[in-house]
């Protein structure tokens, strides 16, 4: 019987990316059901002082976050996959900072009612947005970021790691952070990081 796992991500945040490149590489060698959910980085710093760059970052970061919500509400939501990792593949490995540029491609990729861009810079999805950023955020805290995987009734921040494992690396990286979700009173494993993201070409 399949593992039901739910991950939820922001287009914008880098280390969600390589998580979910590595959930997907770990479905091909584990009996994994996965569900992606779109949370928000812009919803999760409201009211933080911040640095003015993360500041201006955080006002982009608002346009694929709605867009994909948007997305969900006309065709489901297993349309957050395939246009997430399109939009990622482009933030993330191809460079392109423009958001618009981003959502339009990444809804003509997939084939996508191209209208649907025009949720990127209004609040007509915003409620809907909370609502998913929430159901994913609440049970995990609000000490932590993004990614956030839920397995069953427990939510746990992480893996961050860079690169993301492929083939049965993967799977054992998975092996582990299963285990240590099933552990009662877990709480964290963290070290400092000595690395930036490393995005597959």
């Amino acid at each position: 019987m399949s593992e039901h796992v739910d991950i939820w991500v922001d287009p914008a945040c880098p280390w969600a990316w390589l998580t979910s490149r590595w959930i997907l590489e770990a479905k091909k060698v584990r009996d994994l059901d996965v569900d992606f959910h779109v949370m928000s980085l812009a919803v999760l710093n409201e009211g933080r002082d911040m640095p003015e760059h993360y500041v201006e970052l955080l006002k982009k970061a608002w346009a694929p976050v709605r867009v994909l919500i948007a997305a969900e509400q006309r065709y489901g939501s297993e349309i957050i996959e395939p246009l997430y990792s399109a939009m990622g593949t482009r933030i993330h490995v191809q460079e392109q900072k423009d958001p618009d540029v981003v959502i339009n491609e990444s809804l003509a990729e997939i084939d996508l009612d191209a209208d649907l861009a025009s949720a990127a810079w209004t609040e007509e999805f915003d409620e809907a947005l909370r609502k998913s950023h929430h159901t994913g955020m609440d049970p995990v805290g609000y000490e932590v970021g993004t990614p956030v995987l839920h397995i069953g009734e427990t939510a746990i921040f992480g893996p961050v790691v860079t690169p993301a494992p492929k083939g049965e690396a993967a799977g054992v990286l998975w092996d582990g952070v299963k285990a240590v979700m099933s552990t009662p009173g877990f709480y964290e494993l963290k070290r400092s990081r000595t690395l930036g993201p490393i995005f597959d070409a």
